[in-house]
């Protein structure tokens, strides 16, 4: 006999990913039923079913009558869809206000933070381009989250990263329901590692022996990129450039290691000497890509000083 809403429902809110795709898969009929009423057919309404998946995944916790999950999912379609009817915040408005406003964004963060189907949402988003995946981890996994600060760490136009967020969100609602039948690799273990290696990193380069270290994890042929447009290749102005911030007395304190399949995001403090408390920025993000298991693409991002 198949398992009835209130049995998905419970299984789903003790965290297993089975049932809750099986949820939100028998009930998609129904919410596309309700987008189109609003929106009508068309990528629109296929959109707003997706950022409803989203927020369904985020809220499946707080639904309190399990027999109710039908009407409930659909409310959640009927408030995308009339988000998206108020249409867009006017681009005439200054960006930094723009982004005090309170954001309707699916937040996947706020997902693992209330969830227990952990590495089924990192698996849904190692199915993204490195591209997408890198906007939705520094946007939501790191203290990079103005749109401005994302597009200088990531090289790109401001309009990109708005872009890239927006097919992200709408292609991990995809991707959620398209492996919540797979297995999935055990993300805690896999960050735990990643943050081993950093922390290696900035403690051989206090022992001199930061070489030694990137032979080991960064390719030879490694491109990196340094403000302000610096562009290099290979280790060396890797090595030259730490060895001169030890030199100077700049300490880098690691804070935080986001990974997925094949990117890796340091945050790390940078601790001006004592006699000279402006020499460098307050901390900077390693965006690196990685290939074959080596890095092969690394760009560094330096956050920006306080106001005043």
């Amino acid at each position: 006999m198949p398992a009835t809403d209130i049995d998905l429902v419970l299984a789903a809110q003790s965290g297993d990913v089975s049932s809750l795709g099986s949820l939100l898969t028998r009930h998609r009929p129904g919410q596309l039923a309700v987008a189109y009423g609003i929106l009508g057919a068309g990528p629109d309404a296929e959109d707003a079913v997706q950022e409803a998946a989203l927020v369904a995944l985020r809220r499946i916790g707080d639904l309190r009558d399990p027999s109710a999950v039908g009407p409930w999912l659909r409310m959640i379609v009927r408030n995308a869809c009339k988000m998206r009817l108020r249409g867009p915040v006017s681009a005439a408005l200054d960006e930094r206000l723009a982004e005090t406003l309170p954001s309707a964004e699916p937040d996947p963060a706020e997902l693992l933070e209330q969830h227990a189907a952990r590495d089924w949402v990192w698996h849904a988003l190692d199915e993204l381009s490195p591209s997408l995946r890198l906007v939705v981890m520094l946007r939501y996994f790191t203290g990079v989250t103005s749109y401005q600060d994302i597009a200088d760490a990531c090289g790109v136009p401001v309009g990109t990263v708005r872009s890239r967020l927006s097919e992200a969100r709408r292609k991990l609602g995809e991707a959620l329901l398209a492996t919540a039948d797979t297995a999935h690799d055990d993300v805690t273990a896999r960050t735990a590692a990643r943050r081993r290696t950093a922390e290696e990193a900035f403690a051989g380069a206090d022992r001199g022996q930061f070489a030694a270290v990137l032979a080991e994890d960064w390719s030879p042929t490694v491109e990196s990129f340094w403000p302000p447009g610096i562009r290099a290749t290979g280790h060396d102005f890797l090595v030259r450039g730490m060895d001169h911030d030890l030199a100077d007395g700049v300490a880098h304190r690691l804070t935080n290691v986001v990974a997925s399949r094949d990117l890796d995001i340091w945050e790390f403090d940078l601790v001006s000497p004592p006699d000279d408390p402006a020499h460098c920025p307050p901390g900077a993000v390693w965006v690196q890509h990685r290939e074959g298991g080596l890095v092969q693409r690394a760009r560094l991002f330096h956050l920006p000083r306080p106001v005043g």
